[in-house]
């Protein structure tokens, strides 16, 4: 099977350990990375001759022409999907934005980017935090009857609620208010689900341990979304087609 073509958006801390993933698996050819800077050179990233383009001298028409890809994977902000989506709808590439938080606009966009290629969103990509989510689910369906509060925790500098705190709330239908955030030290990412049952507590936990978790999500994400016709995913939908199929195989 051919490599997969990528091209990748976003060059901050997260940015660079997908690029150290996806650099490094054979499954993928990262071909370039763009940032948004002034860059009078491109550079390249970790002495791995792979190129770093400033956004400021570089439209993503350019790049595209520049050096094919069959896929854009973008850890930027929810701004950019409508400075290259036009570009991707019009050459097919296969989508994957992981961005923590987006706009209602921004996902009807991006579901129209669906059309006509291959699109997923996940505000957090690592597959840890999402078969979490499907389980959590799962549980909260079951007993709909617990309560459930939601703990994260992150690095002392992060300001905001955790933007997959807030999806995992969404997901189970609780409130805002269910959700305890605490800043420490230089925590990557925690987030725990607890269900309070009479006489006994279930707690469901994810840590990030280094930021390269997202790249090994957004390698799992991009091998199975080549697989998959054109339309908008989530994280979710490919989890339990693989689920579905596993069960489906399990002898009876």
């Amino acid at each position: 099977m051919p490599k997969i073509r990528v091209g990748l958006v976003g060059y901050g801390k997260a940015g660079q350990a997908v690029a150290n993933v996806l650099s490094g698996d054979t499954r993928f050819d990262l071909r370039w990375i763009a940032r948004r800077s002034i860059m009078a050179e491109p550079q390249t990233h970790s002495g791995i001759d792979i190129p770093v383009f400033g956004l400021a001298q570089h439209s993503f028409a350019e790049l595209f022409d520049r050096d094919r890809v069959d896929a854009l994977v973008d850890f930027s902000s929810s701004e950019s999907i409508r400075v290259y989506g036009e570009e991707v709808r019009k050459r097919g590439i296969m989508l994957l934005s992981a961005i923590s938080a987006y706009s209602a606009n921004d996902l009807d966009y991006a579901r129209s980017l669906g059309k006509d290629s291959r699109v997923l969103c996940s505000p957090n990509i690592t597959m840890g935090i999402n078969f979490l989510t499907v389980a959590a689910k799962l549980l909260r369906k079951i007993a709909p009857f617990a309560d459930v509060e939601i703990l994260e925790k992150h690095f002392k500098e992060k300001p905001e609620v955790s933007g997959t705190a807030r999806k995992i709330a969404e997901a189970l239908e609780i409130g805002q208010e269910n959700i305890t955030s605490l800043r420490l030290g230089g925590i990557v990412g925690h987030h725990e689900v607890i269900f309070g049952f009479p006489h006994q507590t279930v707690r469901l936990i994810h840590d990030s341990i280094r930021r390269e978790a997202f790249g090994t999500g957004a390698a799992f994400v991009l091998e199975q979304l080549a697989k998959c016709d054109r339309g908008f995913y989530t994280f979710d939908d490919l989890l339990l087609s693989l689920i579905r199929t596993e069960l489906l195989a399990a002898p009876e």
